[in-house]
């Protein structure tokens, strides 16, 4: 399945709250999101793939996949278009059987030790970071910085999306470091209105 990792959003629970996750991405797809990644570290599985379905719902005629964080057995029973795993996820190569060969499957990679351990086959990007450090992630690896950023996906084959801490006047220094696209979670479903925040980063895009 083709996708674009030009800008990726990252769903929030808590920061969604206020306008509700289905309306804060139908925004932010409307002002160019390209990807949406449901994160939820809390919710029941019964609860996500209900979340998950409504979203499938939302972005149909899009264009725009769904892809699960972490979870395998949500990302089946919704049918997302694919699965994000961290490192303490699982296997990627039994995901990847699990999913099929059509479904989008990428891979956070925080450190170099954990570049040297990827398996690049079974997978389409990788998720590098954090860049900077961020509060919608309390466990997250130390800050990686621009030059972190290079370093990580120069050693990679895979195209690669970088998160953490990121805002539309990184856009540039991102793809100079060689991500295809940046990963966003605060500044578009804390944003008052998504869409336009969305519509910033894109135009640093353009």
């Amino acid at each position: 399945m083709k996708f674009d990792l030009s800008l990726y959003l990252i769903t929030d629970p808590a920061l969604c709250a206020e306008k509700g996750l289905v309306e804060t991405v139908k925004a932010a797809v409307e002002g160019g999101v390209s990807m949406v990644q449901l994160r939820d570290k809390h919710a029941s599985d019964a609860d996500m793939i209900e979340e998950a379905k409504a979203l499938k719902e939302a972005l149909a005629g899009s264009g725009v996949p769904l892809i699960i964080n972490d979870r395998l057995d949500v990302a089946l029973a919704a049918g997302a278009e694919g699965l994000h795993m961290g490192q303490s996820d699982g296997d990627v190569a039994a995901a990847r059987r699990a999913l099929g060969p059509d479904a989008i499957l990428g891979l956070s990679v925080s450190n170099h030790a954990q570049m040297r351990e990827v398996n690049e086959e079974p997978l389409d990007y990788l998720g590098l970071g954090p860049i900077f450090a961020t509060q919608t992630k309390d466990d997250h690896d130390i800050p990686l910085g621009f030059d972190g950023l290079e370093e990580l996906a120069a050693a990679s084959s895979l195209p690669c999306v970088a998160i953490g801490g990121l805002k539309a006047d990184h856009v540039e220094a991102v793809r100079k470091a060689g991500a295809q696209g940046l990963a966003v979670v605060s500044a578009i479903c804390a944003a008052k209105d998504p869409k336009a925040a969305a519509q910033e980063f894109k135009r640093s895009t353009d």
